[in-house]
C-alpha cells in the first residue's frame, strides 16, 4: 500500500511540474495523466488523437494542459462520472480537445462565477483559444478548446 502510495505521489509531482510538460509536451502529458487516471480504476479514461500531432508554443501548451487539470479535476470531484473522454484533433489550423464525462452534470449558470470556470475563461483568452463548455442535469458535461496554430508563429 505504502508502494502505490509512493507511485500515485510521483505521478502526481511530475503533472504538477511546468517542466515535464515543456519535455514531453502536451499530447504526452494529457496521455500520462489518462495513464494515472486508468490505473487508479476511479473512472474509465480515453484518450484518442486525430491528425498529425503539431508541437505547440511552450508557454501555450502549459496553459492548455491547466485548463485540461481542472476540468478534470471538476470531473472527479463532482460528477460522479464512470467514463471521462478526451480527444485531440490536429488540423492544419488549429488543435481541436475535447473532453467529456458522464457525470451528473451541472447548471451553468451557477457555475459561471465559480473559480474554476473563471480560470478556464481567462486562461483561453490568454492564448486566443475558443472553448465551449455544456452540461446537461444527469447527461454529463464536456469542454472544447480550439487553438489556432497561427498562435505557434506569433508568440515565437
Amino acid at each position: 500500500m505504502i508502494s502505490e502510495a509512493i507511485k500515485e505521489f510521483r505521478g502526481l509531482s511530475k503533472v504538477l511540474n511546468n517542466e515535464v510538460i515543456l519535455n514531453f509536451g502536451l499530447k504526452e502529458s494529457i496521455k500520462n495523466e489518462i495513464d494515472r487516471l486508468n490505473k487508479l480504476k476511479r473512472i474509465s479514461s480515453k484518450l484518442t488523437i486525430v491528425g498529425e500531432v503539431k508541437e505547440l508554443h511552450n508557454k501555450d501548451a502549459i496553459i492548455l494542459f491547466r485548463i485540461f487539470q481542472e476540468f478534470l479535476s471538476n470531473t472527479i470531484k463532482y460528477a460522479e462520472a464512470q467514463n471521462f473522454d478526451v480527444n485531440l484533433r490536429y488540423f492544419e489550423d488549429c488543435l481541436i480537445i475535447t473532453a467529456k464525462d458522464d457525470g451528473k452534470g451541472f447548471d451553468i449558470e451557477t457555475v459561471k462565477k465559480c473559480s474554476g470556470l473563471i480560470n478556464i475563461k481567462d486562461r483561453s483568452r490568454l492564448i486566443n483559444t475558443k472553448f465551449k463548455l455544456i452540461s446537461k442535469k444527469n447527461e454529463g458535461a464536456s469542454l472544447e478548446l480550439t487553438y489556432p496554430f497561427d498562435r505557434i508563429n506569433q508568440t515565437t
